[in-house]
């Protein structure tokens, strides 16, 4: 009987959507082909510790407001550079420390939102203990989450990414009336975003300046690096991307358009993950065919500008009026529950959540270990 392929499903972590994290996780350990995997589960507590958790998706699933925790246990994980071998050892152990070798990982599936995991920081760590790995590398993972660099550089390649003002916490604290005074210049509204935070934690949408050196205070608790960005008029358009088998070029799903039920809502933290009736996706999205190819050409253009790998999202706004679009973010590793976005258009291109999974994984598989 042919060998299993060994995943290690790593969730929950250091960041503000340690509880988006598992409830990926249960929606991975769901779908998973446990006919071609081995999965073993691997939890990170909110400081930083990994550990061996229990394969049961039912316990990480997001219920209302209230998402799993990964608690502390006895025994720990850890890794040795350069080794390709995760240990399991005894946390509490007062003597010598005997390790346990978890045996050969095939591929790591990394289903971490936000800093500590989606920042290139992970993904350090698997590459000094050569371990393969889902998803983008160090320099795309750590550009792509902070948006001031990821809009800096798409903006040298001459992709359209719209106005932004970029607040340091330095300057925060020295210049703060300046910074307010140039943001205004901006107009309004105005979208306030911690600048390497995902999920739409810690953003606010600003109508009256008087509520914007909140609204940054508001940022600053999930990140001291905040961006503030001019309202871009238009539809929100998504676009996913696959990486291409052996080098080829990267894949586009049929694009997709958020639908808000409410006119006014934007798409925050409660209606991307808890009022799901809030939101719909339109897949594909209804736009003229050269549109949406012109689109889908900029979505693999920036791919590859940020020297993405695996999958990643692109979202745009595009202005009927003016034919024009403009990107707002490139997401590293964008919701991957079923119902997210990304697994949905997707889904509507033929390819299924179970198939997604498989192919990701694959992708990591036949990625070399090293410079690349």
């Amino acid at each position: 009987m042919e060998r299993k392929t060994r995943v290690m499903v790593v969730f929950g972590g250091r960041s503000g959507e340690h509880p988006i994290s598992c409830a990926t996780a249960a929606s991975v350990l769901d779908s998973i082909d446990r006919n071609r995997f081995e999965v073993i589960p691997v939890g990170i507590t909110p400081d930083g510790r990994w550990l061996r958790v229990p394969d049961n998706p039912d316990l990480y699933r997001l219920e209302g407001d209230t998402g799993a925790t990964i608690q502390p246990g006895p025994r720990q994980l850890a890794t040795i550079p350069g080794d390709s071998a995760i240990l399991e050892f005894d946390a509490l152990a007062t003597g010598p420390i005997t390790a346990l070798d978890l045996g050969m990982i095939d591929v790591i599936f990394p289903l971490l939102h936000g800093p500590y995991g989606e920042d290139g920081t992970i993904q350090g760590l698997f590459e000094m203990s050569d371990l393969r790995y889902v998803g983008c590398g160090v320099t795309s993972s750590a550009i792509s989450m902070a948006k001031h660099m990821t809009k800096a550089i798409l903006a040298g390649r001459g992709l359209p990414v719209g106005q932004w003002k970029f607040i340091s916490p330095r300057e925060w604290v020295e210049d703060r009336e300046g910074v307010l005074s140039q943001c205004e210049a901006l107009g309004l509204p105005l979208y306030v975003k911690p600048s390497r935070a995902g999920s739409s934690l810690g953003i606010s949408k600003v109508e009256d300046f008087v509520d914007l050196g909140a609204a940054i205070d508001e940022a600053r608790k999930y990140d001291p690096r905040v961006i503030v960005e001019a309202m871009v008029q238009g539809r929100e358009i998504e676009c996913a991307v696959l990486g291409g088998r052996q080098g080829s070029e990267p894949r586009v799903a049929q694009l997709g358009e958020i639908g808000l039920q409410s006119v006014g809502e934007f798409y925050d933290y409660k209606t991307k993950y808890v009022n799901h009736d809030a939101v719909n996706l339109i897949c594909p999205a209804e736009l003229p065919e050269s549109v949406a190819i012109r689109i889908q050409e900029a979505a693999i253009d920036a791919f590859e500008t940020l020297e993405c790998e695996g999958l990643a999202r692109v979202d745009f706004f595009y202005n009927e009026e003016t034919g024009q679009f403009t990107i707002n973010e490139v997401n590293t590793m964008p919701g991957f529950t079923a119902f997210s976005m990304y697994p949905q258009m997707w889904d509507k291109s033929g390819m299924s959540y179970k198939e997604l999974l498989s192919e990701v994984i694959d992708l990591a598989l036949e990625r070399p270990m090293g410079l690349r």
